[in-house]
């Protein structure tokens, strides 16, 4: 499991990424990619969002989005 943490407002906010989390992450990135919302090299912000609204329903935990800035997972 990893974690990582990332002070925001004064508060340390930290994520749990554990490893069916990550695979579930995994799959909504696909899902996401396949749709078209990564043209490039990257998400583009209906993608982000979409990814991340996803993730919050399939995992029912809140990721808070500075959470996927960092480089918490393996």
């Amino acid at each position: 499991m990893s974690t990582s943490a990332v002070e925001v407002s004064g508060e340390k906010v930290k994520a749990m990424w554990d490893k069916r989390l990550i695979e579930i992450f995994f799959d909504i990135c696909i899902k996401e990619i396949l749709k078209g919302n990564r043209p490039g090299t990257h998400f583009t912000k209906d993608g982000w969002l979409k990814l991340m609204t996803n993730l919050e329903k399939e995992t029912a935990r809140l990721i808070h989005r500075y959470n996927f800035k960092i480089s918490g997972m393996p």
